[in-house]
């Protein structure tokens, strides 16, 4: 379908993303606008709560997970005011990750846009924690966030185990990491992973 995926996430290095050819997805509210972006995905009750009593208006159309999907159903009229900018409802969950709240907006995207365009390669952009204990986000501009270091140290941990095991499960898909600075990747780097160092 397309040969390059395109995930922009929350992360300070999103901000490498530079227009390029083929699919993009963005997470929640990014950094800046990517025009041409398939979607923006969301996975949050949070996030659902800020767009229906906060007026917070993530970029549009819309992918959302199953929490979205729940909230949604139990909020009607939210739903019938937004049906018209969502594109897909995405429930997959796979089997490695233990349940939907560990299942970040960044693994979503990336797993949906892996499966609905069946790229060759998939740029990522704004992943830090993959690298750092940096859980900072352009969401935290709009949604307050628990980011103690306790915290922080229980997400990154989960959040990269989930990484390390999706790219096992795209094997045959080019992953390739942007970031700032290094490329001291905190778990196995798959053969199927490169990281590109700014």
């Amino acid at each position: 379908m397309s040969d390059q995926l395109h995930v922009i996430g929350n992360g300070p290095s999103a901000l490498l993303y530079k227009p390029q050819k083929g699919a993009k997805l963005t997470c929640n509210i990014p950094h800046m606008p990517v025009p041409d972006a398939y979607a923006t995905v969301m996975v949050d009750f949070k996030m659902m709560n800020a767009i229906n009593k906060d007026g917070i208006i993530p970029p549009q159309p819309w992918v959302l997970g199953w929490r979205p999907k729940k909230y949604m159903e139990n909020n009607q009229a939210f739903y019938m005011r937004n049906a018209g900018i969502i594109r897909d409802f995405y429930t997959v969950l796979p089997k490695y990750v233990p349940g939907y709240t560990d299942f970040n907006c960044g693994h979503m995207a990336t797993h949906y846009g892996v499966n609905k365009f069946k790229p060759d390669t998939v740029h990522l952009y704004g992943f830090d924690s993959m690298f750092n204990f940096d859980l900072s986000s352009a969401t935290d501009f709009y949604l307050e966030s628990e980011s103690g270091d306790h915290n922080n140290t229980r997400l990154t941990s989960r959040w990269r185990s989930i990484w390390e095991k999706m790219f096992e499960e795209f094997a045959d898909v080019q992953v390739v990491l942007h970031m700032e600075g290094h490329d001291n990747l905190k778990f196995k780097r798959g053969k199927n992973v490169d990281v590109k160092v700014y």
